[in-house]
């Protein structure tokens, strides 16, 4: 009896890592179609095609799923980005792909997902707290590369490290806002001045003692 029990736990298991990632595939549509305000743990359930219950049972409640949606996407993108900013590469040229992945995300959906969740932080704690971490992720990341930078070029003009990884990480994240409300125009060129400090940074490089 014992054995045959132990023989069905790992089809089991299966199934609530399927169900689970099937309500955060749905949950990732629903997003895209309407944004945090207007989602509905009902219509999460729908389109999974489970019942509304499974959504409790996995997650607890509505935040804690959209949460694992943000921890599932970020994991993936911070892999990516790890992976460019440690290439034996010129650093104008890891600029220029982190450039190349704001238009990857801003195409996949991405951007706008965590800027709903920033939205939704506001108002909520636990969001809050995890979209914070999320973003940490991301400041260290770039921190860095801001301190190789410094100690490539010998320093960074008035600048630490950790100031530069500030001012890069408030240049992307307000880009961002300001693609999604749809300022960006060729009077408001958002990511052609993001692209242009690549040359800055190329400029820099090239003049650095050893180049």
């Amino acid at each position: 009896m014992t054995d045959a029990a132990e023989a069905v736990t790992p089809p089991q298991n299966k199934q609530k890592r399927d169900t689970r990632a099937e309500l955060i595939s749905a949950a990732e549509l629903c997003l895209h179609q309407g944004g945090y305000a207007d989602l509905s743990t009902r219509r999460v359930a729908e389109i999974a095609g489970v019942p509304l219950s499974q959504i409790h049972y996995h997650f607890g409640s509505k935040e804690r799923l959209f949460l694992a949606l943000l921890d599932h996407l970020n994991e993936g993108l911070l892999k990516r980005q790890a992976e460019t900013f440690a290439a034996p590469m010129p650093l104008w040229q890891r600029w220029e792909r982190a450039c190349d992945f704001l238009d990857d995300d801003l195409a996949s959906g991405y951007v706008r997902i965590l800027h709903e969740m920033i939205a939704a932080s506001l108002s909520s704690p636990e969001i809050a707290k995890a979209v914070r971490r999320d973003l940490r992720g991301w400041f260290e990341l770039l921190d860095g590369l801001a301190q190789e930078a410094e100690r490539r070029f010998g320093g960074l003009g008035p600048f630490s490290a950790a100031e530069v990884t500030s001012l890069v990480s408030a240049a992307f994240l307000g880009s961002e806002t300001m693609i999604l409300l749809e300022i960006e125009s060729p009077h408001v060129p958002v990511r052609q001045a993001l692209r242009r400090f690549g040359e800055t940074i190329r400029r820099m490089e090239e003049a650095a003692p050893g180049s």
